[in-house]
């Protein structure tokens, strides 16, 4: 079982090397998953501990495929890993969030019929999962992560969100939309937040409306075109998508209303466990598996073979002349 003491990492398999590329102290907020588009867990380790002229990168831990774990700094201390970054308001999540690099080569291509990493590493069909990116891009085909790769992270989350009270779980892609696209859509990151932050795998996170009235709308912006009467303070509602200024939820209660609401104006409700008689939504809150099958259709492996579609830019922020009015 893992632990933590004095901000580092205890349990079985898990090793300490320290990094040179660190910053100053740190209070963490969130937790920041990454996939290292590298070649094995070794190589990964070496890159973010060696010190650079310019260009560092470094992370607080580094988990291989075979639930090993490396720690390169004590988690209330910053590493750089997330870049040029944002949510929810907070610029730079270096400073909030603590990194966890996940040995994965990331998005792969086609030569042939083979599978192939921007390195040149090929992989087996079984390792490969073909999916679109949330974020848009079309069929591509992105390494699988191992079964106990999956279920270390999801034990990771659990212990440093319950250790160091955070609150929330992102992916890279979260914070940096357009940019980066890791961990991507072979870890299963929704299923991974809603155990880590103490629901039940059939319960997803609450919010709550806390303006007097607020717009759902059907796309994450104010220009969208409204998709319900005004949400009435005090509505309940289901979180089935976070970004940065918007998040895409669901109305708790006699509609099925699914929309877009400005996260200025909804408060995250205090989490609720499975079978405490909280009302369910049968649609939007049922379990979600942590490990999925990769498709192997052939249709999905002719349209993966095409150049991949330019990936969809990000929503940019709510001007700054609306962020005191209900979208």
């Amino acid at each position: 079982m893992l632990g933590i003491q004095n901000h580092r990492l205890t349990g079985p398999d898990v090793s300490f090397r320290q990094t040179p590329n660190v910053g100053g102290a740190m209070r963490p907020r969130f937790v920041l998953l990454h996939y290292t588009a590298g070649r094995n867990l070794d190589s990964a380790v070496e890159s973010l501990c060696t010190k650079k002229p310019q260009g560092n990168a470094s992370s607080h831990l580094v988990l291989g495929r075979d639930g090993r774990i490396v720690q390169l700094a004590a988690f209330n201390a910053v590493t750089w890993h997330a870049g040029a970054s944002q949510w929810n308001g907070i610029d730079g999540l270096n400073h909030h969030a603590i990194g966890v690099e996940m040995d994965n080569a990331g998005l792969l291509h086609l030569e042939g019929e083979r599978y192939v990493s921007w390195f040149g590493k090929s992989y087996p069909e079984d390792e490969v999962h073909i999916a679109e990116h949330r974020h848009g891009g079309g069929l591509r085909p992105w390494h699988g992560f191992t079964e106990v790769q999956i279920a270390r992270a999801l034990e990771l989350c659990e212990l440093l969100v319950a250790h160091y009270g955070l609150e929330d779980v992102l992916g890279h892609e979260d914070v940096a939309r357009g940019r980066k696209v890791d961990p991507g859509p072979a870890f299963p990151l929704a299923a991974v937040r809603g155990r880590a932050l103490g629901r039940g795998a059939d319960v997803m996170p609450r919010l709550v409306v806390n303006a007097t009235s607020l717009n759902i709308r059907s796309g994450p912006g104010a220009e969208y075109a409204k998709v319900a009467p005004a949400l009435k303070r005090g509505a309940e509602l289901v979180l089935l998508e976070p970004q940065d200024r918007w998040s895409l939820v669901a109305v708790v209660g006699g509609t099925d209303f699914e929309g877009w609401v400005c996260n200025d104006f909804v408060t995250r409700q205090a989490a609720t466990r499975a079978g405490s008689g909280a009302a369910v939504l049968s649609r939007t809150q049922r379990a979600v598996p942590l490990a999925r099958a990769a498709p192997r259709q052939a249709a999905a492996k002719k349209t993966a073979r095409k150049a991949p579609a330019k990936a969809s830019a990000a929503v940019d922020p709510l001007p700054s002349t609306m962020k005191k009015v209900p979208a």
